[in-house]
C-alpha cells in the first residue's frame, strides 16, 4: 500500500486523539480518555507502516506539521478557542515549512 496512505491515516487519527485529549479533561472522563490512547497507538502504528515507504525526516514533517495546524483548526472550529495574528503567521510559516520539505525530493 501507499506510505502516504498511511501517513493520512496517522495524521486522521493524531487529530481525533488530541480532540479526545482536550475532552477528557486531564484524563477525567474515561470514554474520551480511552478513545486518546486507542487513537494515538492507530496513529503511531500508522505512522510507523509509512516509515516503510517514506522517509523518517520527511514522514515526520508531514505528520507534525499538518497534524499541528489542523488540530489548530479543530481548537478554533470545534473548540472556539481564539486566534491572534501571531497564532496565524505560526500556521503559515508550519505549512510553508512542510511544503518546502516536500519540495527537495526523495532522499538518498
Amino acid at each position: 500500500m501507499n506510505g502516504y496512505f498511511f501517513l493520512t491515516i496517522a495524521i486522521v487519527c493524531e487529530i481525533f486523539s488530541t480532540s479526545m485529549l482536550k475532552a477528557s479533561v486531564g484524563f477525567s472522563k474515561l470514554m474520551p480518555s480511552f478513545a486518546f490512547i486507542v487513537g494515538m497507538g492507530a496513529s503511531f502504528y500508522a505512522l510507523s507502516k509509512a516509515l516503510t515507504i517514506i522517509p523518517l525526516s520527511t514522514a515526520y514533517a508531514i505528520w507534525s506539521g499538518i497534524g499541528t495546524v489542523l488540530t489548530a483548526l479543530v481548537a478554533i472550529l470545534i473548540w472556539k478557542e481564539s486566534i491572534n495574528t501571531y497564532s496565524c503567521i505560526g500556521i503559515a510559516l508550519i505549512t510553508i515549512g512542510v511544503v518546502l520539505l516536500n519540495l527537495k525530493g526523495p532522499a538518498h
